[in-house]
């Protein structure tokens, strides 16, 4: 049983390490700040929550289920979703009005309309 585990946790945390650097790697080859802070997305949607599953997995196969450290996992998912959707937002909307310069190709162009207040 013990290898089934760690070869179970093994896969989640080696996928979501992978998923980090290939976003790290994209990170660098993209054109222009906004799309670089569009490109951080994948890590933070698919690779933080394969290694916080990794975690989860490991810690209740050491010490039993843990209704807490259940919550505390699905909570810190949720959190890192839901503030890295608007954190990138924000970035990106402060990065366009401070005058980034924004490759041509990028279409469309949604940041350059007013906001709604």
């Amino acid at each position: 049983m013990e290898i089934v585990v760690f070869l179970i946790v093994g896969l989640f945390v080696l996928l979501g390490s992978f998923l980090m650097l290939t976003v790290a790697i994209a990170f660098f080859k993209e054109p222009d700040g906004i799309s670089r802070i569009n490109a951080l997305g994948p890590a933070t949607a698919l690779g933080l929550p394969l290694i916080i599953t990794g975690s989860y997995i490991y810690s209740t196969w050491l010490q039993g289920f843990s209704f807490s450290l259940l919550l505390k996992s699905i909570a810190t998912v949720i959190a890192l979703v839901l503030v890295s959707s608007v954190g990138s937002n924000v970035l990106a909307r402060a990065s366009y009005l401070s005058g980034c310069e924004l490759d041509p190709a990028t279409e469309p162009n949604e940041l350059a309309e007013p906001a709604d207040s």
